[in-house]
């Protein structure tokens, strides 16, 4: 592979003009469609196998005009001091407002007259008006979202406080602003990391220039695919990071090349020879990570996999090819004055030994006590881990500033907690002989469990399914109504024993329960799945058992850290104020196989680029313990780097108002300072110190069964010292003749 990569380098880089001149045409043809394709709608939302997506679809089939699956909103009111919704000026303002919203859009399919409902506080101070759609969330209009804003701003002249909950007026979150602090963070650590405007503005063009391709290709498809609009979020903050890395490893050791002496188009070919299958490894095990979300099997989380997975592949590409082309551009420039008066200092016999050098001799020197610090570290971090609650967030989750969020507040003070997570229990009375008692029968027994409320069952047209709303007594994340739905299943199978009719319970909150259960059971083979993988992949690179088993343990270990730094703080509200943390709550559901997805990808970069170069140094003839001060001679500086660019880009989306955002870009940032700076720059280099030479080892009869992909560049260098035109003479010339 070193070898290919090679004369692929040194092609790009001669052919430059071309080369760029084609990603140029992709990223504008990218931006065409994005720009000239229908707007997306929604993506559908299912859970495929569970109980509350079977009775939505129920519903779907028996009764189509409930939109089970449609926006709700709630229109709360809330009387001034000494007043009630009932008086008789305040009751005609709320009746006026039903009506205008019954007439206000076309994709409303019921308003619910509170007065009729009886949504209507004991005291008399609250009334909420509930409103359905025919449409998801996603699939609002814009006209839709302002009469629904518009509705209560008449009723507040009147002095009643009016707020709106739901999912009605959920929109795309804006993260503009996160993207941008991560770029400038990123620029400024490449400046410094390399002394050089030029080649700090190298990886951020290049990795730009690939989200910009990955993320226009994905808004074009979006409504095709049925793309959700986090889908896209996810592509650009991965694929900026690992965009910007990949070339970040490229033009390190394209200037370390230089530094050596060698001509520009000869560095280049070395660069990406050895550096870019350290990138494509490392890729690799990125896509394998995202890819395999799919084995959760919920749709929306297989496309983010995958559309996720493609940027980074394009990053890939593009460090490969796009890298080296625009280093033809930069000429000499890509060497500042300090660059090259340090790479002049280096070859002093004088010369100082790097901040690399000097932690890996330390870590020769006590490999226990590092070990020992390191893993009982992130072991004392890791332990709120064990208290981890999953969850989806609601909107008892968002800013106290927002609508949702205090319209939440009153119908908690008005009704209680429950009011915020009606369930939906569907009863299908099809096979039973008697369907209206069947329904009664199963009320009565909901009201045994003890919940707040009760509707009576209401029935559709063909009088074979019916529907009962509960109010559970506590909030919808608490673990006391994940309780209740799992009464009410319990229920349900001795009513369908008796009666024939089936009971299923769905809605938003039971959605959310079967949610997390499903991604509860999915953790664990996706994590044998990926780390096995992977495990393959870097036996394969490595030439090891033992360098791949210790890189796997090393990342559940920082995972399981992150994992508990996470419960900290959005759980238990420690330094929940530094990161804006209004309400604590349950962990996102997805968060813990999605951070391992990621993550596992992402520090898989710094495993094969650290160690692929220590093993580089110990197949040329260094002993293991100078192989390692070699490798951290060469890589730390540019690992370090490329993780505070990392944690730059994740740490932009802490910012976001939205919960779900804020908790990705927490989680991803402090997973990557883990894994980077603890296990990777300590665990790793202490482990390799105490093990030696068994580092290296690998049987026989399996090294002889691996393919040998050459990634620390033994055959290339073998190659290049038998041939000594290849610096670029008539050699040189063949080679690209040849490829």
């Amino acid at each position: 592979m070193a070898t290919f990569l090679y004369k692929l380098g040194r092609l790009t880089f001669r052919r430059r003009r071309f080369v760029a001149l084609i990603w140029v045409a992709l990223l504008a043809v990218a931006g065409i469609g994005a720009a000239t394709a229908p707007a997306a709608t929604s993506s559908s939302f299912s859970i495929p196998g569970t109980e509350a997506q079977r009775a939505f679809d129920l519903l779907e089939q028996r009764n189509p005009g409930t939109s089970a699956d449609g926006a709700t909103a709630r229109v709360v009111f809330k009387a001034p001091e000494g007043e009630k919704v009932t008086d008789p000026g305040n009751k005609s303002e709320i009746t006026g407002i039903v009506k205008e919203l019954e007439t206000g859009s076309k994709q409303i399919a019921s308003v619910a007259d509170p007065f009729a409902t009886q949504a209507v506080s004991q005291n008399g101070s609250t009334a909420y008006i509930s409103v359905s759609y025919q449409v998801s969330s996603m699939e609002l209009t814009d006209a839709t979202r302002e009469s629904l804003e518009d509705a209560g701003k008449d009723a507040q002249k009147s002095g009643m406080k009016v707020e709106i909950g739901g999912d009605a007026l959920q929109v795309m979150p804006h993260t503009g602003t996160a993207e941008i602090i991560g770029v400038v963070i990123a620029a400024i650590v490449l400046v410094i990391t390399f002394g050089s405007l030029v080649a700090a503005g190298l990886p951020l063009v290049t990795a730009l220039v690939g989200v910009g391709i990955g993320v226009s290709t994905i808004t074009a498809l979006a409504n095709v695919l049925d793309l959700g609009s986090t889908t896209s979020i996810l592509a650009m903050m991965i694929g900026l990071a690992v965009g910007i890395d990949y070339a970040l490893f490229i033009v390190s050791r394209y200037r370390a090349e230089l530094a050596e002496g060698r001509e520009r188009e000869e560095a280049a070919g070395r660069a990406v020879g050895t550096a870019g299958s350290a990138v494509v490894f490392a890729g690799l095990t990125v896509v394998i990570a995202l890819v395999g979300l799919a084995v959760v099997n919920i749709p929306m989380l297989t496309k983010m996999g995958f559309a996720a997975a493609g940027t980074v592949a394009i990053a890939v590409l593009i460090a490969l090819t796009l890298v080296p082309a625009a280093l033809g551009f930069a000429g000499k420039r890509v060497m500042g004055r300090k660059a090259r008066k340090a790479a002049e200092a280096e070859k002093s016999p004088e010369a100082k030994p790097n901040m690399g050098t000097r932690w890996a001799r330390f870590v020769l020197r006590k490999p226990v006590w590092v070990m020992l610090v390191g893993v009982l570290g992130l072991g004392i971090i890791a332990v709120p881990a064990a208290s981890l609650e999953m969850g989806l967030p609601d909107d008892g989750a968002q800013p106290k500033s927002t609508t949702q969020r205090q319209a939440y507040d009153m119908l908690s003070d008005g009704f209680g907690p429950g009011f915020n997570g009606p369930l939906l229990v569907v009863v299908d009375t099809k096979n039973s002989s008697d369907g209206k008692a069947a329904a009664d029968r199963v009320s009565e027994e909901i009201e045994a469990i003890g919940v707040g409320a009760v509707i009576p069952p209401a029935f559709n047209k063909a009088g074979d399914t019916a529907t009962i709303t509960v109010i559970p007594k506590d909030r919808p994340s608490s673990h006391a109504t994940e309780e209740v739905v799992h009464s009410i299943r319990d229920a349900g199978a001795d009513v369908k024993s008796d009666t024939g009719a089936e009971v299923l319970v769905t809605g938003a909150t039971a959605m959310n329960i079967d949610f997390s259960q499903k991604m509860n059971d999915a953790l664990l083979p996706y994590l044998a799945l990926v780390v096995g993988l992977a495990f393959l992949l870097l036996m394969l690179v490595f030439r090891s058992i033992l360098v791949p088993l210790k890189a796997a343990l090393g990342f559940l270990l920082s995972v399981v850290a992150a994992l508990g730094a996470v419960v900290a703080v959005f759980q238990w509200g420690w330094l929940g104020s530094l990161f804006g943390v209004e309400q604590t709550g349950p962990i996102m559901s997805m968060m813990p196989i999605f951070m391992v997805g990621v993550v596992f990808g992402l520090a898989m970069d710094y495993e094969v680029f650290l160690v692929t170069r220590m093993r580089e140094a110990y197949v040329h003839g260094e002993s293991p313990g100078q192989a390692i001060v070699t490798g951290f001679k060469h890589g730390a500086r540019v690992v370090t780097a490329a993780a505070v660019i990392m944690m730059a880009v994740f740490s932009g989306f802490i910012g976001s108002s939205e919960q779900m955002i804020k908790m990705i870009g927490f989680s991803l940032a402090i997973a990557v300072f883990f894994d980077a700076f603890v296990v990777r720059m300590a665990i790793v280099p202490a482990v390799l110190a105490l093990l030696g030479k068994k580092a290296w080892w690998l049987p026989r009869w399996l090294d002889r069964a691996l393919p040998n992909v050459d990634v620390e560049g033994e055959k290339l260098q073998k190659q290049l010292t038998a041939e000594p035109g290849s610096e670029g003479g008539e050699s040189g010339e063949r080679e690209l003749v040849r490829v």
